[in-house]
């Protein structure tokens, strides 16, 4: 993940960070679930955090997190807990995440 996008967006913002998933990839769920993303609520506090573990299709894993508007979201990324987040990515994973902003539009 890099640096947060600065933009002006009206409502509810979803981060939302994909694993995709390919031969030899090392992705430990169950760290995931219980230290990693925790750890990435209690820095950023968003509304809302949904993660998913892939049965089928490109990635092995995805989490959503919710925040109630471009602002607060950039606001997290750019808070000084981030790098930790950033830093245990090794504890979990090799797989180099994808990260896509999106608008919640309903």
């Amino acid at each position: 993940m890099e640096g947060p996008v600065t933009a002006t967006i009206r409502g509810m913002v979803r981060l939302s960070v994909f694993y995709p998933a390919h031969d030899g990839a090392r992705f430990d769920h169950a760290y995931y679930r219980d230290q990693h993303v925790p750890m990435v609520v209690r820095a950023w506090q968003p509304l809302r955090t949904e993660i998913d573990e892939g049965l089928d299709g490109p990635n092995v894993a995805a989490v959503h997190f919710v925040f109630a508007s471009m602002e607060t979201m950039t606001a997290a990324l750019d808070a000084p807990a981030t790098a930790a987040v950033r830093a245990d990515r090794d504890n979990y994973t090799d797989i180099v995440p994808v990260r896509q902003i999106s608008r919640i539009v309903e």
